[in-house]
Protein backbone atom coordinates (compact mmCIF):
# COMPACT_ATOMS: atom_id res chain seq x y z
CA UNK A 1 0.00 0.00 0.00
CA UNK A 2 1.23 3.43 -1.01
CA UNK A 3 2.38 5.72 1.89
CA UNK A 4 0.90 9.63 2.02
CA UNK A 5 3.85 11.28 -0.17
CA UNK A 6 4.02 13.55 2.42
CA UNK A 7 4.86 11.11 5.11
CA UNK A 8 7.41 9.73 2.78
CA UNK A 9 9.31 13.30 2.94
CA UNK A 10 9.02 13.58 6.67
CA UNK A 11 6.85 17.25 6.21
CA UNK A 12 3.55 18.78 7.45
CA UNK A 13 0.67 19.38 4.50
CA UNK A 14 1.42 23.16 5.35
CA UNK A 15 4.82 22.72 4.65
CA UNK A 16 5.95 25.68 2.10
CA UNK A 17 8.07 24.45 -1.30
CA UNK A 18 11.11 25.45 0.48
CA UNK A 19 10.77 22.74 3.21
CA UNK A 20 9.81 20.23 0.76
CA UNK A 21 12.74 20.95 -1.44
CA UNK A 22 15.14 20.89 1.43
CA UNK A 23 13.54 17.20 2.92
CA UNK A 24 13.81 15.63 -0.73
CA UNK A 25 17.40 16.36 -1.50
CA UNK A 26 18.06 15.28 2.10
CA UNK A 27 16.50 11.98 1.86
CA UNK A 28 17.81 11.65 -2.07
CA UNK A 29 21.03 11.70 -1.14
CA UNK A 30 20.98 9.65 1.81
CA UNK A 31 19.22 7.12 0.19
CA UNK A 32 20.79 7.23 -3.45
CA UNK A 33 21.66 4.25 -4.75
CA UNK A 34 25.26 5.05 -5.67
CA UNK A 35 25.43 5.94 -1.98
CA UNK A 36 23.79 2.25 -1.12
CA UNK A 37 25.21 0.00 -3.53
CA UNK A 38 23.29 -3.18 -3.70
CA UNK A 39 20.92 -2.24 -0.83
CA UNK A 40 17.98 -3.00 -2.33
CA UNK A 41 15.40 -1.24 0.25
CA UNK A 42 17.53 2.11 0.08
CA UNK A 43 16.81 1.79 -4.04
CA UNK A 44 12.64 1.47 -3.25
CA UNK A 45 13.17 4.34 -0.54
CA UNK A 46 14.97 6.23 -3.37
CA UNK A 47 11.92 5.63 -5.76
CA UNK A 48 9.12 6.49 -3.15
CA UNK A 49 10.87 9.34 -2.46
CA UNK A 50 11.41 10.62 -6.28
CA UNK A 51 7.60 9.76 -6.87
CA UNK A 52 6.56 12.44 -4.02
CA UNK A 53 8.55 14.82 -4.75
CA UNK A 54 7.56 14.40 -8.06
CA UNK A 55 4.13 15.35 -7.22
CA UNK A 56 4.50 17.66 -4.36
CA UNK A 57 7.32 19.79 -5.84
CA UNK A 58 5.34 21.01 -8.62
CA UNK A 59 2.01 23.11 -7.29
CA UNK A 60 -0.87 22.34 -9.85
CA UNK A 61 -0.21 18.30 -9.20
CA UNK A 62 0.11 18.76 -5.36
CA UNK A 63 -2.83 21.06 -5.54
CA UNK A 64 -4.54 17.84 -7.21
CA UNK A 65 -3.22 15.37 -4.76
CA UNK A 66 -4.41 17.07 -1.32
CA UNK A 67 -8.31 17.37 -3.39
CA UNK A 68 -8.23 13.77 -4.78
CA UNK A 69 -5.45 11.95 -3.12
CA UNK A 70 -3.86 8.82 -5.57
CA UNK A 71 -6.83 9.05 -7.29
CA UNK A 72 -5.75 12.42 -8.46
CA UNK A 73 -3.71 10.56 -11.15
CA UNK A 74 -5.57 7.73 -11.82
CA UNK A 75 -8.51 9.42 -13.07
CA UNK A 76 -8.41 8.73 -16.72
CA UNK A 77 -12.36 9.15 -18.04
CA UNK A 78 -12.80 12.98 -18.52
CA UNK A 79 -10.17 14.28 -16.95
CA UNK A 80 -9.04 17.81 -17.87
CA UNK A 81 -5.68 16.84 -16.97
CA UNK A 82 -4.56 14.29 -18.95
CA UNK A 83 -1.74 14.63 -20.67
CA UNK A 84 -1.74 14.37 -24.63
CA UNK A 85 -0.53 10.73 -24.28
CA UNK A 86 -3.76 9.90 -22.27
CA UNK A 87 -1.99 8.47 -19.38
CA UNK A 88 -3.35 10.32 -16.67
CA UNK A 89 -1.52 13.91 -14.94
CA UNK A 90 1.55 12.03 -13.48
CA UNK A 91 4.33 11.54 -15.54
CA UNK A 92 7.95 11.33 -15.35
CA UNK A 93 9.83 14.68 -15.87
CA UNK A 94 7.61 17.10 -15.50
CA UNK A 95 7.76 17.91 -11.91
CA UNK A 96 11.10 17.32 -10.37
CA UNK A 97 13.52 20.60 -12.41
CA UNK A 98 16.47 19.62 -13.56
CA UNK A 99 18.15 22.23 -11.46
CA UNK A 100 17.43 20.36 -8.50
CA UNK A 101 19.04 16.94 -10.00
CA UNK A 102 22.13 18.78 -10.71
CA UNK A 103 22.37 19.91 -7.20
CA UNK A 104 22.06 16.83 -5.79
CA UNK A 105 24.50 15.78 -8.28
CA UNK A 106 26.83 18.08 -7.25
CA UNK A 107 26.21 17.28 -3.59
CA UNK A 108 26.78 13.51 -4.56
CA UNK A 109 30.27 13.90 -6.21
CA UNK A 110 31.80 16.81 -5.42
CA UNK A 111 31.00 18.82 -8.60
CA UNK A 112 28.79 21.16 -9.94
CA UNK A 113 27.19 21.08 -13.92
CA UNK A 114 29.41 23.30 -15.89
CA UNK A 115 28.05 22.91 -19.36
CA UNK A 116 30.56 20.34 -20.33
CA UNK A 117 28.26 17.19 -19.69
CA UNK A 118 29.54 16.30 -16.07
CA UNK A 119 25.84 16.20 -14.81
CA UNK A 120 24.08 16.85 -18.50
CA UNK A 121 21.04 14.44 -18.40
CA UNK A 122 21.22 13.19 -15.22
CA UNK A 123 17.36 14.21 -14.03
CA UNK A 124 16.09 12.98 -17.26
CA UNK A 125 18.54 10.34 -16.45
CA UNK A 126 16.97 9.75 -13.30
CA UNK A 127 12.90 10.97 -13.71
CA UNK A 128 12.81 8.17 -17.11
CA UNK A 129 12.52 5.81 -14.39
CA UNK A 130 9.32 6.41 -13.02
CA UNK A 131 6.49 6.51 -15.07
CA UNK A 132 3.35 6.46 -13.60
CA UNK A 133 4.48 5.98 -10.00
CA UNK A 134 6.02 3.20 -11.47
CA UNK A 135 10.15 2.46 -11.23
CA UNK A 136 12.28 0.78 -13.71
CA UNK A 137 14.62 -1.10 -13.31
CA UNK A 138 18.38 0.60 -14.21
CA UNK A 139 21.77 -0.81 -14.85
CA UNK A 140 25.23 0.00 -12.63
CA UNK A 141 27.09 3.32 -12.76
CA UNK A 142 30.56 1.86 -14.06
CA UNK A 143 33.69 3.57 -12.68
CA UNK A 144 36.95 3.69 -14.71
CA UNK A 145 40.01 4.93 -14.01
CA UNK A 146 42.22 7.24 -16.28
CA UNK A 147 45.13 8.84 -16.54
CA UNK A 148 46.57 11.94 -18.63
CA UNK A 149 49.67 14.19 -18.39
CA UNK A 150 49.35 17.67 -17.25
CA UNK A 151 49.94 19.14 -20.92
CA UNK A 152 47.26 16.81 -21.76
CA UNK A 153 45.09 17.98 -18.97
CA UNK A 154 45.96 21.56 -20.19
CA UNK A 155 45.07 21.09 -23.45
CA UNK A 156 42.55 18.71 -23.55
CA UNK A 157 42.78 15.04 -25.03
CA UNK A 158 40.99 11.94 -26.14
CA UNK A 159 41.39 8.74 -24.79
CA UNK A 160 40.67 5.05 -25.94
CA UNK A 161 38.81 3.47 -23.19
CA UNK A 162 38.90 -0.43 -23.96
CA UNK A 163 36.05 -3.08 -22.46
CA UNK A 164 34.27 -0.65 -20.10
CA UNK A 165 30.61 -0.37 -19.88
CA UNK A 166 27.74 -1.64 -21.95
CA UNK A 167 28.68 -4.34 -24.12
CA UNK A 168 32.67 -4.22 -23.23
CA UNK A 169 32.96 -1.75 -26.63
CA UNK A 170 36.28 0.65 -26.83
CA UNK A 171 35.33 4.22 -26.58
CA UNK A 172 36.69 7.11 -27.24
CA UNK A 173 36.11 9.79 -24.84
CA UNK A 174 37.33 13.55 -24.45
CA UNK A 175 38.88 14.75 -21.74
CA UNK A 176 38.22 18.50 -21.45
CA UNK A 177 41.13 20.87 -21.38
CA UNK A 178 41.58 22.13 -17.43
CA UNK A 179 40.20 18.88 -16.09
CA UNK A 180 41.93 18.30 -12.34
CA UNK A 181 42.95 15.70 -10.41
CA UNK A 182 39.49 13.23 -9.37
CA UNK A 183 37.57 15.06 -11.37
CA UNK A 184 34.91 12.86 -13.64
CA UNK A 185 33.60 12.79 -16.97
CA UNK A 186 29.94 11.07 -17.35
CA UNK A 187 29.01 9.06 -20.76
CA UNK A 188 25.30 8.70 -20.06
CA UNK A 189 24.19 5.64 -20.59
CA UNK A 190 27.39 3.70 -21.51
CA UNK A 191 27.11 1.79 -17.87
CA UNK A 192 25.82 -1.55 -17.32
CA UNK A 193 22.73 -2.79 -18.49
CA UNK A 194 19.75 -3.39 -15.91
CA UNK A 195 20.60 -7.27 -14.57
CA UNK A 196 18.20 -9.76 -16.99
CA UNK A 197 17.88 -6.94 -19.74
CA UNK A 198 21.12 -7.29 -22.16
CA UNK A 199 19.31 -5.76 -25.02
CA UNK A 200 18.24 -2.49 -22.27
CA UNK A 201 18.46 0.95 -24.08
CA UNK A 202 20.35 3.61 -23.17
CA UNK A 203 18.54 5.32 -20.90
CA UNK A 204 17.67 2.25 -18.51
CA UNK A 205 21.66 1.64 -18.82
CA UNK A 206 23.87 2.81 -16.06
CA UNK A 207 26.43 5.68 -16.89
CA UNK A 208 29.87 5.48 -17.60
CA UNK A 209 32.38 7.62 -15.00
CA UNK A 210 35.51 8.11 -16.03
CA UNK A 211 37.47 9.41 -12.98
CA UNK A 212 40.48 11.36 -14.22
CA UNK A 213 43.67 11.60 -12.03
CA UNK A 214 47.11 13.74 -13.59
CA UNK A 215 50.04 12.65 -13.03
CA UNK A 216 52.69 14.47 -11.95
CA UNK A 217 55.17 16.65 -13.47
CA UNK A 218 59.00 17.22 -12.56
CA UNK A 219 59.23 20.37 -14.53
CA UNK A 220 55.67 21.97 -13.32
CA UNK A 221 53.57 22.59 -10.21
CA UNK A 222 50.33 23.14 -10.61
CA UNK A 223 48.17 25.54 -8.11
CA UNK A 224 44.41 25.78 -9.08
CA UNK A 225 44.80 27.16 -12.47
CA UNK A 226 48.35 28.59 -12.24
CA UNK A 227 51.50 26.54 -12.97
CA UNK A 228 54.89 27.17 -11.25
CA UNK A 229 58.07 26.43 -12.66
CA UNK A 230 61.29 26.86 -11.36
CA UNK A 231 64.65 27.71 -13.42
CA UNK A 232 68.21 28.59 -12.76
CA UNK A 233 70.46 30.96 -14.03
CA UNK A 234 74.16 32.32 -13.08
CA UNK A 235 74.72 35.02 -10.71
CA UNK A 236 76.33 37.15 -13.52
CA UNK A 237 72.52 36.93 -15.20
CA UNK A 238 70.74 38.13 -12.19
CA UNK A 239 72.87 41.12 -11.34
CA UNK A 240 73.10 42.28 -15.04
CA UNK A 241 69.87 40.92 -16.78
CA UNK A 242 69.41 38.85 -19.46
CA UNK A 243 66.71 36.27 -21.34
CA UNK A 244 66.01 33.10 -21.08
CA UNK A 245 63.73 30.30 -23.05
CA UNK A 246 61.14 29.29 -20.42
CA UNK A 247 59.33 26.21 -21.05
CA UNK A 248 55.51 26.10 -20.68
CA UNK A 249 52.71 23.68 -21.08
CA UNK A 250 52.39 24.73 -24.36
CA UNK A 251 55.71 25.05 -25.58
CA UNK A 252 58.81 27.75 -24.90
CA UNK A 253 58.81 31.31 -24.59
CA UNK A 254 61.02 33.90 -23.86
CA UNK A 255 61.42 35.74 -20.57
CA UNK A 256 63.48 38.85 -19.87
CA UNK A 257 65.30 38.53 -16.74
CA UNK A 258 65.13 41.87 -15.02
CA UNK A 259 68.46 43.35 -13.71
CA UNK A 260 69.26 42.71 -10.05
CA UNK A 261 66.82 39.82 -9.70
CA UNK A 262 66.88 38.34 -6.79
CA UNK A 263 67.24 34.26 -6.11
CA UNK A 264 63.22 33.27 -5.10
CA UNK A 265 61.76 36.15 -7.12
CA UNK A 266 58.69 35.40 -9.29
CA UNK A 267 58.02 36.36 -12.84
CA UNK A 268 54.42 36.18 -14.48
CA UNK A 269 53.48 34.86 -17.73
CA UNK A 270 50.10 35.72 -18.58
CA UNK A 271 47.78 33.24 -19.34
CA UNK A 272 50.27 30.17 -19.65
CA UNK A 273 48.41 28.61 -16.69
CA UNK A 274 45.52 26.16 -17.39
CA UNK A 275 42.45 27.09 -18.62
CA UNK A 276 38.85 27.22 -16.68
CA UNK A 277 36.61 24.18 -17.43
CA UNK A 278 33.55 26.48 -16.00
CA UNK A 279 35.04 29.58 -19.12
CA UNK A 280 37.18 28.85 -21.58
CA UNK A 281 37.54 32.30 -21.75
CA UNK A 282 39.52 32.17 -18.33
CA UNK A 283 43.17 31.11 -17.82
CA UNK A 284 45.57 30.83 -14.88
CA UNK A 285 49.16 32.17 -15.20
CA UNK A 286 52.18 30.58 -14.97
CA UNK A 287 54.95 31.77 -12.05
CA UNK A 288 58.68 31.31 -12.88
CA UNK A 289 60.61 30.78 -9.58
CA UNK A 290 64.37 32.03 -9.70
CA UNK A 291 67.00 30.77 -8.37
CA UNK A 292 70.39 32.12 -8.29
CA UNK A 293 72.93 29.75 -8.70
CA UNK A 294 75.81 30.77 -6.58
CA UNK A 295 79.46 29.08 -7.78
CA UNK A 296 80.92 26.99 -5.48
CA UNK A 297 84.50 26.98 -6.53
CA UNK A 298 86.27 29.88 -7.43
CA UNK A 299 89.75 31.23 -8.30
CA UNK A 300 91.40 33.18 -6.04
CA UNK A 301 91.61 35.37 -8.97
CA UNK A 302 87.46 35.39 -9.62
CA UNK A 303 87.42 35.95 -5.65
CA UNK A 304 89.87 39.25 -5.99
CA UNK A 305 87.36 40.46 -8.88
CA UNK A 306 84.38 39.62 -7.16
CA UNK A 307 85.31 41.98 -3.79
CA UNK A 308 86.25 44.90 -6.31
CA UNK A 309 82.84 44.60 -7.85
CA UNK A 310 81.39 44.36 -3.94
CA UNK A 311 83.68 48.10 -3.13
CA UNK A 312 82.53 49.27 -6.98
CA UNK A 313 78.53 48.62 -6.41
CA UNK A 314 78.24 49.40 -2.89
Amino acid sequence: MKRDYYEVLGVDRSADEKKIKSAYRRLAKKYHPDANPGDEDAKRKFSEIGEAYEVLGDKEKRRRYDRFGFDAFDRYEEDPYKNNAGKGFYSAGNGAKAADFDDLFGDLFGFKSAGSGFSEGFSGGFSDHFSGGFYRPRGEDVYVDVTVSLQEAAAGCDKRIRGAGTGGRTLQVHIPAGIDEGQCVRLKGKGNPPSGYAQAGASDCGDLYLRVHVAGSRDFERKGLDIYHTIRIPFSEAVCGGEEKIDTLYGKVSCRIPAGTQSGSRIRLKGKGMVSMKNPQVRGDQYVVVQVCVPKNVSAEAVRKLREFEKIAG
